[in-house]
């Protein structure tokens, strides 16, 4: 026993010298610490669609050592790289960490991806070119002294990428579902063009440009749209008219996403719709060419027709001719007034129209503000004559040249009670009409201000738009003589003659509309 214990102490007697040696053990020695020094934030905000490269610096104290890395978001592993590459792919919030271990241990670095949408708030532009190919435009709003700056010349094909958008756009409105289930921009093409597709109504995700929905209408060969009367807030319970090419209105159920025959708008119409609103009600109003009167949907219910004496006067009752306020006119053109947040307390949340008329009986024209409820009634008579058409502005015999006016209901427009203007625009021109005038030398419309011009002396105007405060007004056009994209945008002080504020070159096709979306 005593000789195979001493034979053990022998064996153990290296291992011994090893540990009181002046090399030391794995015990002993100094770990290599991990340290993430930048390259990495803990927020990141990007676009959808954008990527961000993210390039940590690492280092280590005492020691280099192999390091491993391992990239989470949400705690699934997606990547092992040292580098890593976040492609912001869909909306949302997204926690991710870096994880960076050697030997010795690991280290932690937790971030947050926010994916926000591009095309929360911003100028909208959509467009075909000679071809009828269409293209959707945006332009972000910029923040603080930032210049704005269309960084998606094609949002339809960038977040649609296995669609094809159908030819011959030609209107888009931003609405919202009333019972809170989504909002969209809603597009209407024609159809057409080289592939000769049907017409087409596409719901796209107001977020994200996405297709949430589309209808394509095949069972109509007349099926042509001009404009929706969409409201900013639709109910799935209601149609909304669309009026096409030849005068005729369809029906437009956005809630089952079809396209029916007509149930209430069954005349002709010029081609024109405006959308107003009160704070409890919306209104749709077109002209109806056969009947020359002012015709409009109410809630759903409807048409009625503009009477300074009978309540929601119908088409077909007695009297109807007599007691229809256009009767006997021709229409030329009508617009909403635009009004910021101020302006609509003082109406009672009430819009106002502007409406542009001619009559037969003579050559002179008369325009008018009228109120959305110009159709109403209201027992107090006190209050009934804010009610009725307010006669604004008025041309005698001689002064009106049907053969070639001034504007035309495909004139483009856009009025605002800020400053009582009224701008249109004919070839590159811009011109400046005060509404709410009585000029004593019968100028006017007649012989309107130039306010400004744009582009070269071929280039069109097609659209305008203001911003919320009135200050801005932006101004779409194109080249018709140049290729690809031969659109653009230029942005002028609403009230003051002079250069251009702001220009952007060739960031659309031929605009056919154009507007400020919001978020």
């Amino acid at each position: 026993m005593i000789k195979l214990k001493n034979y053990l102490i022998l064996l153990l007697l290296p291992l011994m010298a090893a540990c009181f040696s002046d090399e030391s053990t794995d015990a002993t020695k100094p770990l290599s610490t991990i340290v993430i020094e930048s390259g990495i934030d803990s927020i990141y905000n990007i676009g959808k669609n954008e990527s961000i490269l993210i390039q940590p610096v690492i280092s280590q104290e005492n020691k280099e050592k192999e390091l491993h890395y391992v990239w989470e978001v949400d705690l699934k592993e997606v990547s092992y790289d040292k580098e890593y590459t976040f492609e912001g792919k869909a909306l949302g919030k997204y926690n991710c960490r870096l994880i960076v271990e050697n030997e010795d241990g690991k280290t932690f670095f937790p971030f947050t991806v926010f994916v926000n949408s591009p095309y929360e708030e911003g100028i909208t532009i959509l467009s075909k070119d000679a071809n009828g190919n269409s293209m959707l435009s945006f332009m972000q709003k910029p923040y603080g002294e930032e210049k704005g700056k269309f960084f998606d010349y094609d949002c339809f094909a960038v977040n649609n990428p296995d669609d094809k958008f159908a030819a011959g756009a030609v209107d888009m409105v931003q609405c919202r579902d009333a019972v809170g289930s989504g909002g969209w921009v809603i597009i209407a093409c024609q159809g057409g063009g080289a592939d000769g597709d049907a017409p087409t109504i596409y719901y796209l995700n107001e977020k994200t440009f996405e297709i949430e929905n589309s209808i394509r209408v095949t069972e109509y060969d007349d099926f042509k749209p001009v404009k929706m009367g969409l409201t900013p807030v639709v109910y799935q319970q209601t149609s909304y008219p669309i009026l096409c090419e030849n005068g005729k209105v369809y029906d437009f159920s956005t809630g089952e996403a079809d396209i029916i025959q007509p149930r209430k708008l069954q005349s002709t119409y010029s081609p024109s719709c405006v959308v107003t609103r009160t704070s409890t009600s919306y209104e749709i109003l077109l002209w109806d060419k056969i009947n020359q009167g002012l015709s409009l949907i109410y809630n759903g219910y409807g048409p009625y027709y503009c009477s300074e004496k009978k309540y929601h006067l119908m088409l077909g009752e007695e009297g109807f001719d007599k007691n229809n306020f256009f009767a006997g006119s021709d229409f030329v053109t009508m617009t909403n007034i635009r009004m910021n947040a101020a302006q609509l307390a003082k109406t009672g949340n009430r819009s106002e129209l502007l409406v542009i008329t001619s009559y037969r009986s003579g050559k002179y024209a008369e325009s008018r503000v009228i109120y959305s409820d110009f159709w109403g009634y209201n027992a107090m008579e006190e209050e009934e004559s804010k009610r009725y058409p307010m006669a604004v502005e008025s041309y005698h015999d001689g002064d009106w040249d049907k053969t070639n006016p001034p504007l035309t209901a495909e004139t483009p427009c856009i009025a605002n009670k800020t400053y009582t203007t009224l701008h249109f625009a004919k070839g590159n021109k811009v011109y400046a009409w005060d509404y709410a005038s009585v000029p004593t030398d019968m100028s006017g419309l007649l012989s309107p201000k130039e306010f400004c011009s744009v582009g070269s002396d071929d280039a069109i105007i097609t659209g305008f738009e203001l911003s919320d405060d009135h200050e801005k007004l932006y101004v779409s056009y194109y080249e018709p003589k140049q290729q690809g994209l031969n659109g653009s945008l230029a942005v002028f002080h609403s009230d003051e003659k002079g250069p251009a504020l702001e220009e952007y070159k060739n960031i659309s096709y031929q605009a056919v509309k154009m507007f400020y979306k919001k978020k």
